[in-house]
């Protein structure tokens, strides 16, 4: 009897060992616990600012590649993703807030002349170039239009020598402009036949011998290609050397003066005072014997209250210092700037008129403490009529 209890107790602990481990194999296994999400790595506002200025450092250059386009754009699109308050910190070798966030006017009203369909005369307009939307606009622009009225069978187009700017109207604007070699280029593949180029640089300086020398390697490419005088003409030996395009150029843009500052002649603006200062680029090159051409230009004209000065100080005399010095010796207390260069682009805004640049200009004048008064005015010459009409004579010169 012992012997049956004992046995029927052992297999009640056998069922009840059997329950529990057929219960715990129905039992789900516990899900390995997901690994953590790795934490993205966050760029400081300052460091996306410098990505972006990175961008725009490597289209502020001189050369056009085959990744020019894409860096254009991606430039852009990375500028327009900061913030406003990271835009403020862009800074690089060349970048900086203003090279896309300042507003120089409406792209639109520009035309980059870069169409196909050119036929066989082509008249090529070749400018500097300039980033101020409404200088394109009004001096540039106006140079062409007043060209193509004047030479309605023939094609008017455009190209820019520095590559630097045409890759900042692009990357900001989305406006394609031709450098020279595109222009050219395209000028082959329309088949044109007959090819005047009217450069609207100021001399026979840098540029212009850049100019000539791009257009040397498609002589056996087009039929006839010819070159029109600068706006100044034929340089000439000396300082007293002058010419009728010198004289044209002169009696326009202080009659633009004149008129703007409500003066009827110079000798008015004497009497009250008033002495007006053209600023030129200045050059290095031999040609900067021009802007003391002009000089004598202005003297022989009776515009003794008219002084010419230049942004890189060559000509010597034309050096800002010099010519505040001469204009204060004169006895003016009253002082009108005003751009003597085709267009009213950076250094007519910048280096000339801005009060918040101690080495503008018109900030220099000031500091001086010589003049009772210092004033700007921003227009290029290239939206003077009769700035326009001296490049129609050059084009018709050569056109026959």
């Amino acid at each position: 009897m012992k012997a049956a209890k004992r046995i029927l107790s052992i297999l009640l602990i056998l069922s009840m060992l059997f329950a529990l481990t057929a219960c715990g194999k129905n039992e789900p296994e516990p899900e390995p616990e997901p690994e953590p999400e790795p934490v993205p790595e966050t760029k400081s506002d300052q460091e996306l600012a410098d990505e972006v200025a990175a961008l725009i450092d490597a289209i502020y250059v001189q050369e056009r590649t085959a990744q020019t386009d894409a860096q254009c754009a991606a430039a852009k699109a990375a500028w327009d993703a900061l913030t406003d308050a990271q835009k403020e910190l862009v800074e690089g070798e060349e970048a900086d807030p203003d090279y896309f966030g300042r507003d120089t006017g409406d792209a639109s009203k520009d035309d980059p002349r870069n169409a196909d369909n050119i036929g066989k005369n082509e008249l090529l307009v070749v400018s500097f170039g300039t980033s101020f939307n409404d200088s394109r606009a009004k001096d540039i622009k106006g140079i062409e239009d007043a060209l193509q009225a004047a030479f309605p069978d023939w094609s008017v187009r455009r190209a820019f020598t520095a590559q630097i700017i045409i890759n900042h109207v692009q990357a900001r604007d989305g406006e394609k402009i031709d450098n020279m070699d595109q222009a050219l280029e395209r000028a082959v593949k329309n088949g044109v036949e007959n090819l005047v180029i009217q450069p609207t640089h100021l001399m026979h300086g840098a540029e212009y011998d850049e100019l000539v020398e791009a257009v040397e390697k498609y002589q056996d490419k087009i039929a006839n290609i010819v070159v029109a005088e600068p706006l100044l003409g034929e340089v000439g030996s000396d300082a007293s050397v002058i010419n009728d395009d010198k004289k044209a150029v002169a009696v326009a843009v202080t009659a633009a003066a004149l008129k703007l500052a409500g003066f009827n002649d110079t000798k008015a603006a004497a009497d009250a005072g008033t002495a007006f200062v053209f600023m030129g680029h200045g050059t290095s090159h031999t040609a900067k014997v021009s802007y003391s051409q002009m000089q004598t230009q202005m003297n022989k004209l009776g515009y003794t209250n008219v002084f010419i000065g230049t942004v890189e100080g060559e000509p010597e005399e034309t050096e800002v210092e010099n010519v505040i010095e001469a204009v204060a010796a004169a006895g003016y207390t009253k002082v009108i700037l005003r751009p003597l260069m085709v267009v009213a682009g950076d250094h007519a805004n910048n280096d000339m008129a801005d009060p918040e640049d101690e080495e503008s200009w018109y900030s220099m004048f000031v500091a001086s403490g010589k003049f009772e008064s210092v004033t700007c005015q921003i227009e290029g010459l290239g939206r003077l009529e009769d700035i326009e009409a001296l490049y129609v004579a050059h084009t018709k010169a050569v056109i026959g």
